[in-house]
């Protein structure tokens, strides 16, 4: 059984940083895809971030490069997600997932596990 738990999330200014983690167990996650997801009210869960856990390679969405980024840290069996630069759009719930192998992909329905969420709130 494979369980993902998200924390840090929270209440920012615009302008300010919060970092996310998601700690993974269960399974050796060594060929995994991690990625993090979010989603607003009555939208679709879309992918912010990813990397493949063996390869390093990452991938980022448009509206977050240079500002988002993704790292994981093997020891710990966790993946983090340093947001700076947070704008009010960012706004939302975000959530871990892991891919048990192949490439990184942009779809949900990709993904096998999937933490709880957590909120990221970002005022003006």
């Amino acid at each position: 059984q494979v369980t993902l738990v998200e924390s840090g999330g929270g209440l920012v200014q615009a302008g300010g940083s919060l970092r996310l983690s998601c700690a993974a167990s269960g399974r050796t996650f060594s060929s995994y895809v991690m990625a993090w997801f979010r989603q607003t009210p009555g939208k679709e869960r879309v992918l912010v971030a990813a990397i493949n856990w063996s390869s390093g390679v990452t991938y980022y969405a448009d509206s977050v490069k240079g500002r988002f980024t993704i790292s994981e840290d093997n020891a710990k069996n966790t993946i983090n997600l340093q947001m700076n630069s947070l704008k009010p759009e960012d706004t939302a719930v975000y959530y871990c997932a892991a891919k048990l192998r192949g490439l990184i992909t942009t779809h949900s329905v990709h993904y096998d596990y999937w933490g709880q969420g957590t909120q990221v709130t970002v005022s003006s």
